[in-house]
Formats: structure tokens, C-alpha cells, sequence
């Protein structure tokens, strides 16, 4: 048995600041919490403030390529999903392997322990299907093994080009043809590594017909997996949709039987007061990506009003604009004061759970995102003396990560046990800003 100890100066423990934390672990699971603990000598010191994993809950790993490139002109979410295009037309497995895995390594030095993947680059050009058809899914899930982070591949269906249109240019390297026939594909991928679990997810309803998600939602019933969707992410889309079916996309997903606890809406952006309903009843996770929905210009989604009828939240950082799991956090409730011209809407401990046990849970980690006994051992420590955190304050040392703290913050990260991030440095990965641009630099 791989036993473990760590001295944490201070550490989150059930939504309260601690000091004096000693967390003892056993093949990677937590054995043993005590606070109020002076450092024993056997037990490695984690200096600051100690976190419990953080998930990010919605990544397209493949748009880290596009940072900067997508600022030189105005444009619209629109004319950005051309410029994605043009990076989604150029990969393969091999690069696609080298993106992932440098841009999987940034957000462990960020402290993200698991990534919820929505992938959906599954073919090679004009459609074709690999030698293997799950080659692009078998080289993120390794990409992720190597990075040190457990990844959640929520394998996407996307069967057409909008609604009532067929896929159309780059668009055929993501679709199996039908439903059926993807349910098909995912399954002959077989038994995933141990850091890795599979999950579903529906482009959107302009991806899949309307009388086609049945098939997801049985899937996700039938292997008890996550199951997303992008769900009214712009106006636009609400408008076809209606157009199309009489009512919103949270409507067509309700009448397909996908909302329920294992469903994610991602972004949930622009909601009717009865998608919010539906969607708060059924208990269906709403998973933000501020730091993209505002790249985007996508907008503020109601996420007091999800939260208060039933939804729990997650976070994710979707396209990599930027990745920084804090500002993904405070900007949730700091949108909402744009919008709404008032303070206080959301506290920093249910930020932190969104980021933390909440967004394990809707990408199928259940038993992480807590230092509790019987959790897995993730722990990320967080710098109290950097110029962002100095003059941390114990009564309010919540706050001060969640509100002050960024991703260089971060020093030391381990996940299952393993320490991953020691004092700043990737220990699987030596230089990650370079593996980021000799991956980038290939498809340029």
C-alpha cells in the first residue's frame, strides 16, 4: 500500500480555512484529516492555502491554438467558428496528441486535477474514418495520462450542420453519420486507463435532430455516464430552434429525456423563466465558462436563477482564452453584479464548491473534489505570499482565493496521490510553454 502524507499550512476542509492541516493518504485516497496539527517530520509541507481538486467541466482542447489569433479584428461568435475551422481542418492524431497534451499540462499548473473533454474531431479529412475510428479519442485520453491530469471524455455526437442541414467542409471530420452509428463507435472504444472515464454529449440542437437524442440519452442511461449538451448559447440558436420546433433547446432536450443529474446545459446563456424551471427540477448541472462566453460576446447567463431553482453549477474554461479556474469562479458572481447593478450574489464558498466537488460530479468524478476521508487525494496549494494573496487574512482567507488568487498562484499540485506541479514546475513535462508553441507552431 502507497502511503502519503502532506502538512498543509492552512487548507479548505468543508468550506472553512484551517490551519495546521495534516492530510494522510492510502494508494491515492485520503486516509486521514486532523487540523490544528503541528508539521510531522515524515510529511511533505504545502506552504499557503491547500484546495481540494478543481474541475474544469467543458474543454475544447484543440482552441488553445487560437489564443491572440482571434483578437485582430471585431467579428462575431460566428466569424471565430470559421478561425476554429481553419485549426480543426489541420489536425491529426499526432498533433492533435501534442496540442492536448501541452495545453492539458497549462491547466494542471492552474490546478485542474480532471477536464471534462467535448470532443468532437473524431475523423480525418472529408469525414473519413481513421484506421482506427477512435484514434483521435485514444490520443486525448493520452495526451491527458501524460499531462497527469484525469480526463472525462465526453465523446460528442454531431450528425449535421444546423438544423434540417448536412455537415458541410470541415464539419464532415466530426459526424458518424447518424446517432446509431456513433453510439456504435464509442463503444468499440473498449476499457479506458484508470485516470480516464467516458462520458456522451450532443453538440447542441443544432448538431443533432431533434429525433435523434433519444439515442444519447439512452447511452448515458445505459453506462450511468455524464451526459452534455451547448445549450442557448446565442440568441440566434434559440431562434432557429423555435423556428424549427416550436420551442427552445432546453425544450427539445427536455422532450428527448436528456435533462435529468447526469446532464450538463453548457453555458445556458439565454434562458426563458421555463427552461429554468425545467432545468432547476430536474436537477440538471449548468456549466459556466465565463472567461469564453465573454471572449465571445455570448453574454450573461442567469446563474442566481439556475442555482436558486434546482441547478447545481460547474465551470469550465472552453475555448482557453485564457485558463485560470479563480477567474472562472469569481467572474460567475462579478457578471452577475454587472448585470444585475448589485453585490452579493453568490459566496465565495459556493464559487469554490462549483469549481471543486460540483464539478467533479457532472463530469462523473463523484469522489473527488473534497479533502475529505475517502476522497481522492487531490490537493492544490495555492501561494498566500504572492503579490496578488500577501496580506492574507485566516478570517478571510476564503474570499481571498476565490476573489484574489490567479493561476500563477498555484505552486504545488497533486492528483491521486501523485504530486504532479512541485514549486511552480511540471514534474512529467519540463518546459510547458514550449511544448505549447512547437504545438501550435505545427499547424501555423
Amino acid at each position: 500500500m502507497a502511503e502519503a502524507a502532506w502538512w498543509c499550512e492552512y487548507a479548505v476542509i468543508d468550506s472553512e480555512v484551517r490551519s495546521g492541516v495534516l492530510v494522510s493518504a492510502a494508494d491515492g485516497i485520503i486516509a486521514d484529516i486532523q487540523a490544528d496539527q503541528q508539521p510531522p517530520a515524515n510529511a511533505q509541507r504545502l506552504a499557503g492555502i491547500v484546495l481540494p481538486g478543481i474541475a474544469n467541466c467543458h474543454s475544447h482542447a484543440f482552441h488553445r491554438a487560437l489564443r491572440g489569433r482571434t483578437q485582430a479584428e471585431r467579428g462575431s461568435f460566428w466569424t471565430w467558428r470559421e478561425q476554429m475551422y481553419s485549426v480543426a481542418e489541420r489536425l491529426d492524431p499526432d498533433s492533435y496528441y501534442r496540442l492536448a497534451r501541452a495545453a492539458y499540462a497549462e491547466m494542471t499548473l492552474a490546478g485542474i486535477t480532471a477536464v471534462g473533454e467535448f470532443h468532437y474531431l473524431h475523423h480525418g479529412p472529408g469525414g473519413r474514418p481513421y484506421a482506427d475510428p477512435n484514434a483521435m479519442s485514444r490520443a486525448l485520453v493520452e495526451a491527458s495520462g501524460d499531462a497527469g491530469l484525469r480526463i472525462t471524455l465526453l465523446d460528442t455526437c454531431y450528425v449535421a450542420g444546423g438544423i434540417g442541414q448536412p455537415l458541410q467542409g470541415v464539419q464532415a471530420r466530426f459526424g458518424d453519420g447518424d446517432a446509431d452509428s456513433w453510439a456504435t463507435r464509442v463503444d468499440s472504444l473498449g476499457t479506458l486507463p484508470a485516470h480516464a472515464r467516458l462520458g456522451a454529449a450532443a453538440h447542441s440542437v443544432r448538431g443533432v435532430p431533434a429525433d435523434q437524442l433519444p439515442v444519447l440519452a439512452a447511452w448515458a442511461s445505459e453506462h450511468e455516464g455524464p451526459l452534455h449538451a451547448h445549450v442557448s448559447e446565442q440568441v440566434a440558436e434559440n431562434e432557429q430552434c423555435i423556428a424549427a420546433y416550436g420551442t427552445t433547446p432546453v425544450g427539445v432536450l427536455d422532450g428527448a429525456g436528456l435533462l435529468g443529474e447526469r446532464f450538463s446545459a453548457v453555458h445556458a446563456t439565454h434562458l426563458t423563466d421555463t427552461d429554468i424551471q425545467a432545468l432547476g427540477a430536474s436537477r440538471s448541472v449548468a456549466c459556466f465558462c465565463p472567461t469564453t462566453e465573454r471572449d465571445l460576446a455570448d453574454g450573461i447567463g442567469p446563474a442566481r436563477e439556475l442555482t436558486h431553482a434546482g441547478s447545481p453549477l460547474s465551470l469550465g474554461s472552453d475555448s482557453h482564452a485564457i485558463v485560470d479556474p479563480f477567474e472562472e469562479a469569481r467572474a460567475v458572481e462579478l457578471n452577475t453584479r454587472l448585470a444585475s447593478q448589485a453585490r452579493g450574489h453568490f459566496t465565495a464558498a459556493e464559487l469554490l464548491q462549483a469549481s471543486t466537488a460540483a464539478g467533479h460530479r457532472s463530469i462523473g468524478w463523484g469522489d473527488a473534489g473534497e479533502l475529505r476521508i475517502g476522497a481522492r487525494a487531490d490537493l492544490v496549494a495555492v501561494d498566500t505570499r504572492s503579490v496578488r494573496m500577501a496580506g492574507f487574512d485566516l478570517r478571510s482567507g476564503l474570499e481571498s482565493v476565490v476573489f484574489a488568487a490567479s493561476a500563477p498562484d498555484v505552486t504545488d499540485v497533486i492528483i491521486d496521490g501523485v504530486p504532479v506541479v512541485q514549486n511552480h514546475r511540471h514534474l512529467l513535462i519540463d518546459d510547458v510553454p514550449g511544448e505549447i508553441a512547437a504545438a501550435i507552431g505545427d499547424l501555423t
